[in-house]
């Protein structure tokens, strides 16, 4: 077999530029911008694309280019350039030179009229948001298996909050009829168990044309009839969709959803080391606050024997008792001495049944007398008694059969300071039963 004639591929590529460069050179083009890219260098990269095809574009130095402020994803603009190959890459692309505005593109016009929709209909009235659950245990997430927007979100509610159980819905988030999978899954969401609390819809970042299924109506509706809370998040930052317009709450990004839907568990930890640490402070401080009240009260009344508080309580009534029997005693003489004196008035003036009926009012208002002074001495006697009951169950001996014990000195004194004793001095230990000696062998101070 005879060698074919055959020229290389670098001469090729250069047949194909020549032959774009001449036939074709520096012409507008219209179309609608997707995929754009701002490199730090100050090229930009886009597509510009009508129904059918698409062309890659190179705009360099694009800060400096007439019309580069209207390059927007999904306007539409005319731009002037020329048709060139790139012999590295064997690709074709038009580089351009200036650009102009045309309009919105189809896309962002798409966007726009259902948005106004929506919001006419009230999907996105404030007022049917939703609050998130502060502490969920189970999030649903919908999302593609494989995109690095799951792994992320894993990833984050691993380390904020490891005790929360994540459901992955499964669903394609790109491509046509994508937004069918996403709705049925945000409506199955409810009927699955154990039930998400919250759910937390979409993927990372993209063009436009990437993000559209979350732009489609059927979405929209779906998270609005959705029982659960839901949180869109969809792409970066600067990216928004339908979906987070409908949304109970929007997230930036995906991993920030996910920071939004659960609590961190350090700052929890610290908030109940917080709260221990006051219930601790309180607790204590009412413990020092009653030892200081036992205290007080074993210096005064349970530091004193029984008989001795009682003492002066005990000569005050039998004084009251010696001042009353005086009293009765002088109102009784009264009584008679004025009987006497009746008796003698009936002799002398009076009839008969008239001194009889001023005698039994005389007996009968001594036996009231004596029944109400009677009664004053009880009623005495019982208080006397109360006040006896209460100081005996606050006297030292009290104390002890309580099961607690009261240290004396050698002189028979209580000890209520350990600053009082000396090493090798005898002590008494008294207890309900009795009584045990011992000798101080080390004294400690608490601080």
């Amino acid at each position: 077999m005879s060698r074919v004639e055959a020229i290389s591929v670098t001469r090729l590529a250069r047949r194909i530029r020549n032959l774009l460069e001449i036939e074709v050179g520096e012409i507008w083009v219209e179309g609608e911008v997707s995929n754009l890219r701002r490199q730090a260098s100050g090229h930009w990269y886009f597509s510009l694309k009508d129904e059918s095809a698409q062309i890659s574009c190179a705009m360099f130095g694009a800060k400096r280019r007439a019309g580069a402020e209207f390059i927007e994803d999904g306007t539409k603009v005319q731009v002037f350039g020329e048709v060139s190959f790139y012999e590295a890459r064997g690709s074709t692309q038009l580089i351009v030179r200036k650009a102009q505005a045309v309009g919105q593109g189809d896309l962002q016009a798409q966007f726009e009229a259902l948005k106004k929709k929506l919001n006419e209909e009230g999907l996105f009235a404030q007022e049917k948001k939703r609050m998130l659950p502060f502490f969920p245990r189970t999030i649903g997430v919908i999302t593609s298996p494989t995109g690095a927007a799951l792994q992320d979100m894993v990833n984050v509610l691993s380390r904020r909050a490891p005790w929360t159980q994540v459901v992955l819905f499964p669903v394609a988030v790109q491509g046509k009829g994508a937004e069918k999978g996403i709705a049925e899954a945000i409506l199955q969401a409810s009927d699955y168990s154990p039930r998400p609390e919250v759910l937390i819809v979409g993927r990372g970042g993209g063009s436009l044309e990437d993000l559209w299924n979350f732009n489609e109506e059927v979405v929209a509706r779906a998270i609005a009839r959705c029982e659960i809370p839901v949180v869109s998040a969809v792409g970066h930052e600067i990216d928004f969709t339908i979906a987070d317009f409908v949304a109970d709450l929007r997230a930036p990004t995906p991993s920030a959803a996910a920071e939004l839907v659960v609590p961190d568990r350090k700052e929890l930890l610290e908030k109940v080391n917080r709260v221990g640490d006051r219930l601790h402070r309180q607790v204590t401080g009412s413990l020092e606050r009653l030892e200081e009240r036992v205290d007080r009260l074993a210096a005064g009344v349970m530091g004193q024997s029984a008989e001795r508080i009682l003492r002066e309580p005990f000569l005050r009534l039998e004084e009251a008792r010696r001042d009353l029997l005086e009293v009765v005693k002088d109102r009784l003489h009264q009584k008679e001495k004025l009987i006497a004196d009746s008796h003698i008035a009936w002799q002398r003036f009076h009839p008969l049944k008239v001194i009889q009926r001023r005698n039994e009012r005389l007996k009968q208002a001594r036996v009231d007398f004596l029944r109400v002074t009677q009664e004053s001495l009880s009623s005495r006697e019982r208080r006397l008694r109360n006040l006896e009951d209460q100081l005996r169950l606050l006297s030292p001996e009290a104390t002890l059969k309580r099961g607690y014990t009261m240290t004396l000195d050698a002189d028979g004194q209580s000890i209520g300071d350990v600053s009082l004793l000396k090493e090798g001095e005898q002590i008494t230990t008294k207890t309900a039963t009795g009584e045990a000696l011992s000798r101080v062998e080390k004294i400690s101070f608490e601080h």
